[in-house]
């Protein structure tokens, strides 16, 4: 299953990612960055409904200067205090966020439509890339509409959530480290969507749907 989850990755298709139950017990659609498109985005809003965030390997953000939020309202707290008392020290199932700032490519024009999200997307990875690290600054701005995440170092090792499985797969299929993810929500139980449902998308849409337990344990053994 997972040759097939990497194949599919490498082909620019969607593959259902389940972390586990002792996490955030939800299911992420998963994509290279590379290849979203205007279409992508509408799937992953229209039938995910989760916040579409595009993760980043950690030595792209090392080279790019991109921090953690956390890092930065670490910095900022002496002349803005309430930023230390929002700190997110309490989050029930992991230690840090994987949060960093949130960018439009300075070519949009609101930054939330799919178009606009697909080209800031579309962008990044690109960009990471062709190791054009310095067009950071003149390419994008901050902030925007889609949310920039770090994957923390060294990934599975020092990280198990959906932004440290989806960055591992795009290692172990070969293409740009850069992915993007969105959570699958149910809109009539207000929750995440169940496992069982987001299973019978995923044979319904052709998709493969993976226990991340899968990747990180095969992931580890290098």
């Amino acid at each position: 299953m997972l040759k097939k989850a990497l194949k599919a990755l490498q082909n620019g298709e969607f593959v259902l990612m389940y972390d586990d139950e002792k996490r955030e017990s939800e299911t992420d659609m998963i994509i290279g960055a590379e290849f979203v498109g205007a279409k992508e985005v509408a799937t992953m809003r229209n039938d995910a409904g989760g916040l579409i965030c595009c993760c980043i390997h950690p030595e792209y953000c090392d080279s790019l200067g991109l921090p953690f939020m956390t890092d930065i309202m670490d910095v900022a707290k002496e002349k803005y205090p309430i930023l230390g008392k929002l700190t997110p020290n309490d989050i029930p199932y992991d230690e840090r966020s994987s949060f960093s700032v949130w960018a439009n490519h300075r070519k949009t024009f609101t930054g939330i439509t799919d178009n606009d999200r697909a080209l800031t997307i579309n962008k990044m990875a690109q960009m990471c890339k062709e190791e054009r690290f310095d067009d950071f600054g003149k390419e994008f701005r901050s902030p925007g509409h889609v949310s920039l995440l770090r994957g923390a170092d060294n990934l599975l090792k020092n990280r198990q959530g959906h932004t440290e499985i989806s960055l591992a797969m795009g290692e172990m299929a070969g293409i740009t480290p850069v992915t993007v993810v969105c959570e699958m929500m149910d809109g009539n139980t207000g929750e995440a969507r169940s496992v069982a449902d987001a299973e019978d998308y995923a044979e319904e849409h052709g998709l493969i749907f993976m226990d991340g337990n899968i990747v990180i344990e095969e992931y580890l053994k290098d």
